[in-house]
């Protein structure tokens, strides 16, 4: 090999790794994915067949990227005219109070479902150490003002078709036990929860429905033929996508809108479209 060609060859080996890093930092985090999903539910009532629900989780608003690209994604998620819309939790990264004023900055571009729009909260969204609960109640104050109703624990019904929403596994409210008494009816459930690991509690076993989480991001990286190295959550096998639990209950696990750090690889940010339609 003669020196010209391996410098060529050299620099070309060099450049790999800097185009995959500037690839991971600034395209990737910012190409946004609309996830089209049938999700057939068990005693579906027959108003919402073929009706659509979005799911928006984990936007992270902070100062680790920028803002404008979360707002802009929101535009662009109204094309799709939703019937429901469900947010699963970590509206903001907690660093200071200053994130309050920039969660409403964002959403002032809320995204609102025809028929109803819902909110869970997740562990981010409980300050440092996921124990702040003044933390949380600021944040459900700028929600319910944006027109997220808020449900920590509750339970509402939107055409007959059941919505449950758990508060943070993490968080100081975690408390399913209470709302699924309130649960009587057979038909279909929509249980929110912003970590999948829930799941694995023993409550489960008379519902049916799905599962809508979010709390992994995918893992944010997830390298070929190699486990993502970045999953927050004790079940590994928990990191993105559909998950069958039972014959009646399945998860949706979403990659994130937003980021804790801006680096994404093989894991693009999505907004989740699910159709409706009775099993």
């Amino acid at each position: 090999m003669n020196r010209r060609k391996f410098i060529y060859n050299s620099a070309g080996i060099l450049a790999i790794p800097l185009l995959t890093g500037v690839y991971s930092w600034q395209m990737e985090p910012f190409w946004l994915e609309f996830v089209h999903k049938k999700m057939d539910i068990k005693n579906l009532p027959s108003k919402l067949q073929g009706k659509t629900l979005m799911q928006i989780s984990d936007m992270h608003v902070g100062d680790r990227f920028p803002r404008e690209y979360l707002m802009k994604s929101l535009e662009k998620a109204k094309v799709h005219e939703p019937d429901i819309v469900v947010y699963t939790g970590d509206y903001i990264t907690y660093d200071s109070d200053e994130q309050f004023n920039q969660l409403e900055e964002v959403v002032k571009h809320t995204l609102k479902g025809k028929m109803g729009t819902f909110g869970i909260f997740g562990n981010h969204d409980y300050g440092e150490n996921w124990s702040n609960a003044e933390v949380a109640h600021t944040i459900n104050g700028i929600l319910e003002r944006a027109g997220i109703q808020v449900l920590r624990n509750e339970y509402v019904e939107v055409e007959e078709l059941g919505i449950i929403g758990i508060d943070d596994f993490w968080g100081t409210n975690y408390n399913p036990t209470e709302v699924l008494r309130k649960v009587k009816n057979e038909n279909g459930k929509i249980i929110l929860c912003h970590n999948p690991d829930v799941a694995d509690e023993a409550i489960w076993e008379n519902i049916n429905g799905w599962i809508l989480s979010g709390h992994t991001h995918g893992g944010q990286v997830d390298p070929p033929f190699l486990e993502p190295p970045m999953l927050p959550v004790k079940n590994k096998n928990y990191s993105a996508g559909e998950i069958e639990l039972n014959p009646n209950l399945s998860m949706y696990i979403n990659r994130a809108l937003g980021h804790l750090w801006q680096v994404r690889f093989n894991v693009r940010p999505e907004i989740t479209i699910f159709t409706l339609n009775k099993k």
